[in-house]
């Protein structure tokens, strides 16, 4: 490896959104810092298999399915 071209890899602390930490390796900021998570792994719905409720405040939706048909239902 050449010198002095390669970031600085570092152990940091990561806070998730439960205050739950860990500590990690990673090139971010400095050695001890903090990286505190606003979405993980505990609250995404795509982890935790929350469904959500899809807004169409646009009637983008509407205008979507008209023009192609929904899925999965029929014409």
């Amino acid at each position: 490896m050449k010198k002095d071209i390669h970031p600085s890899y570092h152990e940091i602390n990561v806070l998730m959104t439960d205050g739950t930490k860990f500590t990690t390796r990673s090139t971010m900021g400095k050695p001890g810092d903090t990286l505190q998570l606003d979405i993980d792994p505990t609250t995404h719905p795509a982890w935790t298999g929350a469904t959500t409720r899809l807004i169409d405040s646009a009637g983008q939706i509407s205008k979507f399915n008209k023009r192609f048909g929904a899925i999965g239902q029929k014409k």
